[in-house]
């Protein structure tokens, strides 16, 4: 009786074991994919957005060009070491109710009173966080630590560019919710690495951003209104095929490019607009030649 007892103790924990994998497996499938834009996007992006800089700021960013480059994603590689970091790089909109989502307030402390810490930080920072790193900018170059200015420019440009991208402000980040796993890479990722020879990104020029949060939240809720457009025109692609085939690809750029191109455009403008207002706000102080 007692070794008939163990056995059934022991099943139940195997059962038990199961279980915990495969719950643990289908969270690890709802985890927010990976950041946006792929590095040819960044690339785009950090490009633009030095040309579009008045020359009296100019040639210290291009100075550092390189390596504004080289690190614009290393929050990817921090948020894959710290999970807790990865809320900085989205926002959920849906989660306080339909667009344009007025219940959620836009002053930070005022949105923890109204939905706890816990749940604004479950359900993404990212307008903040584009506020929060334009503070470290202007701060850097405030004490004219130039080291330290170049970092905070390379993440702000990160983030900004982040809230460029739809998929990084809704519940339906890969595709899930729609039956379409993977819609976000496809649309940021695979579509700007395959067709990236032929943007064309319109050139403009940086404006002093009077609120860097508020201006924030515009860009996300700008991207999010792309994304019912983006969802079908992923649907229509793939329809008659088996598979994400050549003909696929072509079908979704041809249906969603011009979209595409203007997000990655303007992400340049607005990115070249958070590094002169940092500027601005920090009294505009005599900048190295590198």
């Amino acid at each position: 009786m007692k070794r008939m007892r163990e056995k059934i103790l022991t099943r139940r924990m195997a059962v038990a074991g199961v279980v915990a994998a495969l719950v643990g497996a289908s969270m690890c499938v709802r985890m927010p994919k990976v950041p946006a834009w792929s590095a040819s996007g960044d690339k785009f992006v950090i490009g633009k957005a030095i040309d579009m800089l008045p020359d009296d700021l100019r040639p210290y960013f291009d100075s550092n060009r390189a390596f504004l480059v080289q690190h614009v994603s290393d929050a990817i590689e921090a948020q894959q070491k710290t999970p807790l970091l990865s809320h900085e790089g989205y926002i959920r909109f849906e989660k306080y109710g339909t667009f344009p989502f007025i219940a959620l307030p836009r002053d930070y402390k005022a949105a923890l009173q109204k939905f706890s810490k816990h749940s604004v930080e479950v359900n993404g920072l990212l307008p903040w966080s584009v506020g929060l790193y334009s503070q470290k900018l202007t701060e850097a170059f405030r004490v004219k630590n130039w080291d330290q200015a170049r970092m905070a420019a390379s993440e702000l440009a990160y983030y900004v560019a982040e809230a460029h991208d739809p998929f990084n402000t809704t519940t339906n980040f890969d595709g899930h919710l729609s039956n379409q796993m993977g819609a976000g890479a496809r649309f940021d990722g695979s579509l700007v690495e395959r067709y990236s020879q032929f943007f064309y990104l319109h050139p403009g020029e940086a404006t002093y951003i009077h609120d860097p949060t508020d201006h924030a939240f515009e860009i996300c809720l700008s991207s999010h209104a792309w994304l019912e457009d983006i969802l079908l025109s992923d649907r229509r692609a793939r329809m008659g095929l088996s598979d994400y085939t050549d003909e696929y690809y072509d079908r979704f750029y041809s249906q969603v490019g011009s979209v595409l191109v203007q997000q990655i455009s303007n992400a340049s403008v607005d990115v070249a607009s958070y590094w002169l207002t940092a500027w601005t706000n920090a009294g505009k102080p005599q900048l190295p030649a590198h």
